[in-house]
Formats: structure tokens, sequence, C-alpha cells
């Protein structure tokens, strides 16, 4: 479940957006200080600069929030907060660094909202076949990189001046999907490859979002995985490429009870919790090993 995102780099926020995000080229906010993860039990805080670590001895220990709707609840009780980084003030992230939390921005990098402010970057001839059950939205051709990367660059840009350390690459799969275009698994292989590459250029972390049939090649190039849904789609095993390697597998179900589906993926290492689908600030989290 996601909600139509406005980016404000690099051109102007709209009226209704009421945080002011950092100007395209403002190097000072690259360096914003990565928060560590929760006192006590978690390791120092990184340097500034760089990208969020995800310390392999604390793979399973985990407790994630995913909140995209609603006055953000900065005091969950959670190491890892994956945010919208638009309507995500600097406030707030200050605030959630200060508990020394984990933020991971949620960024689409293969498709547009009507609405983006970016919007009119995307040559036409790189638009495609509308998103199902996203209004406004159209699937982008992910095989022209060079007309697709500065803006995706802005977008990360926008996350890093916020004070993130990490971002979940979202719509990566458009080849599994109708989208205008003839994309094959290969094009969609060395399409995500860049973004992570491009990420890290950023000093960003990067994480695949769902693309499940892809996770077995693309493990080694991403630093952790978000999945929705895996118990209802009967695929959790597909994720053990990034479990088995010590990385993160940030899960999601938005149906079922977590005192059935977490014997099965907090058994596999994921960090596991049960949400509503308008991804407001409820959470039912699966208890850690």
């Amino acid at each position: 479940m996601r909600i139509r995102r406005t980016w404000a780099v690099p051109l102007p926020r709209p009226a209704h957006v009421r945080r002011r995000g950092p100007g395209r080229g403002v190097a000072a906010l690259l360096t914003v200080l990565l928060l560590g993860p929760v006192p006590g039990c978690r390791e120092q805080l990184v340097p500034p600069g760089a990208p969020t670590p995800w310390p392999t001895a604390l793979s399973r220990q985990w407790q994630w929030q995913w909140q995209l709707t609603g006055p953000l609840d900065v005091a969950a009780d959670a190491d890892v907060f994956l945010l919208d980084p638009v309507h995500t003030t600097s406030t707030e992230t200050a605030a959630l660094r200060a508990r020394d939390r984990r933020l991971v921005c949620q960024v689409r990098v293969g498709s547009y909202a009507a609405d983006d402010p970016d919007v009119d970057r995307f040559p036409a001839d790189v638009r495609g076949a509308p998103v199902a059950g996203r209004s406004g939205s159209r699937w982008l051709d992910v095989r022209r990189w060079d007309s697709l990367a500065p803006v995706l660059a802005d977008r990360l840009r926008l996350c890093r001046g916020k004070g993130f350390g990490a971002v979940a690459l979202d719509d990566a799969d458009g080849y599994l999907h109708q989208s205008g275009f003839p994309l094959g698994f290969d094009d969609q292989l060395l399409f995500n490859r860049r973004l992570a590459r491009l990420a890290r250029s950023l000093d960003l972390s990067p994480g695949l979002v769902d693309d499940v049939p892809q996770v077995a090649a693309l493990a080694p190039d991403f630093d952790f995985a978000v999945n929705q849904e895996c118990v209802r789609r009967r695929e959790c095993g597909k994720l053990l490429p990034f479990a088995d390697a010590h990385k993160p597998v940030f899960h999601v179900e938005y149906t079922g009870d977590p005192a059935g589906f977490c014997v099965t993926t907090v058994g596999y290492g994921f960090a596991s919790i049960r949400k509503d689908r308008a991804l407001d600030a409820w959470r039912d989290p699966c208890p850690l090993p």
C-alpha cells in the first residue's frame, strides 16, 4: 500500500506541502548526522555523511515502523523508521536521530505521479502505462537510464538532506507489470543495480522493495529488503538470500493474526509487523526471537 508523493527537488514545492526541503546542491546537508540504533543494545553513531550501517550481529534484532500517512509517531517503539521523505519534516527526523533511530526514506524509482513537481523532467517517451490501483501514476521506461538518473538522483538527495541514511527503492519491478514497455528481467536487473550504486554514491544505504523474483540476484547489491505480504503470497522463502547474508528483511502483512505468521517470519529471521494498508501509525510487531 502506498501513497502518492510530491518531490521537492528541484522544482518549487506546492503550497499544500507543509515542509520545506533542501535546495539542490546544498552540500552541507549531505553531511547530516546519521542515526544509530536504540541505546543500550546498539553500536555508536556512525560518522556524518556515511550510509546507515546494518551490523550483522544485530540482523535478527531489529524492530521497525512503516508510516506514510497521519501524524508521525516519533515515539513508536522501533529501531528503524521507513518514512515519506517529503512529508517528514527535518524537525521530525532530528527528533528520531536524537533517539538513535535509523531512518529509511521510501522513493519511487520506476514510476511517477501526475502531481509530482518534477514530472516535467521526465521526457514523454519514458512515460508508460498507468500503474494499476494508483490514479495518476504511470510506469517509467527503466531502460532509459540517462534520462531518469538526474531526476532520481535529486529525489535521493532530498532524503540525504533531510537526514535519512538509507533508501527503500520502490516500484523497482516494472517488468512484472503492464508497464507499456517491453521490459525484461535483465533490463530491470541492470536498472536496479544502477540504483543501488547511485544510492551509495549519495551516502545512502540501498534497500530493495518487493521484486521477489530478483532477490537472489540482487541480494549482493542491496543492504536490506522490504517485503509486503510474503506470508499471504507464500513466497517468504525467496527472501532468504538476504536473511542468510545477515541483511535485514523488513516484512509487513496487512491481514492475518501475527500470532500465526510471526512463527514463520521470525523463524526466517525477518523483522515482521502487521499494519493497516493505510500505513498510518498503528502497528502490531512480532516479538523478537
